[in-house]
Parts: structure tokens; sequence; C-alpha cells
């Protein structure tokens, strides 16, 4: 039905551009505040704060839907967060795809310096 994991990210880490097949919940647990950066299919960009200081924009929870390209970072680069994900139906690595650097700056080259922060390649 569905499936949950949660994980830490410290400042120094970050969670590479990838997408998913279904819409997935963020929580924010503990920590300093995560950028979920996310780029749709038609290149416009957004994001959300995960954090628990709704007065500066911080959701505790949030989605990004599927088919977006999305990545994340602890905003403050010398502290942690510790977040969850949900997925449903349940997460299934068939339904999940790491960006390529080179051909995701193709497609979307007005995010470049953020696809090149964000990605291995």
């Amino acid at each position: 039905m569905s499936t949950a994991i949660y994980f830490l990210l410290d400042g120094e880490n970050f969670s590479a551009f990838h997408r998913l097949r279904s819409d997935e919940l963020w929580h924010f647990y503990i920590g300093e505040p995560l950028v979920v950066h996310m780029i749709d299919a038609n290149g416009a960009y957004s994001e959300f704060s995960l954090g628990n200081n709704p007065e500066a924009g911080e959701v505790l929870q949030a989605v990004v839907k599927a088919g977006c390209w999305f990545a994340s970072r602890v905003r403050d680069g010398k502290s942690f967060a510790l977040v969850g994900c949900t997925v449903s139906p349940g997460f299934d690595f068939e339904d999940f795809e790491l960006a390529n650097r080179k051909k995701l700056v193709q497609r979307y080259p007005q995010h470049r310096k953020l696809i090149e922060s964000l990605t291995r390649d």
C-alpha cells in the first residue's frame, strides 16, 4: 500500500536529483530546515523548506508530485536534518530514476547551476 523511510542528511551531503512515478510525502522530524528543490516537466522551478518554523515559511510536511525532478539539502551547511518520506503505492526501484547531470542540464539549461550542485555525475 505504501512505504515510509526516514533519513538523516548533514550539511555536507545532499539527496541528488531524481524522480518517482508516484507522489512522495515528505515529513520533518528534527534538526535544521531541509530545502527540497523541484523542477517540473515544463521546467518550472519551485521549492519548499521542511522545518518547524511556520513563521519563516517552513512546513512540517509537503508533497513532491509524481514525475517531478527533485533534490534536497540542509539549508545550514554546518547542521543536519532528520526527515522522512512516504510513497503510495509503495516505493519500488523500478519507479525511481536518478538524474544524469548532462541530460538534465540539456533539458533544463536555465537551472544549470542548481543541477550541477545537486547531481553526482
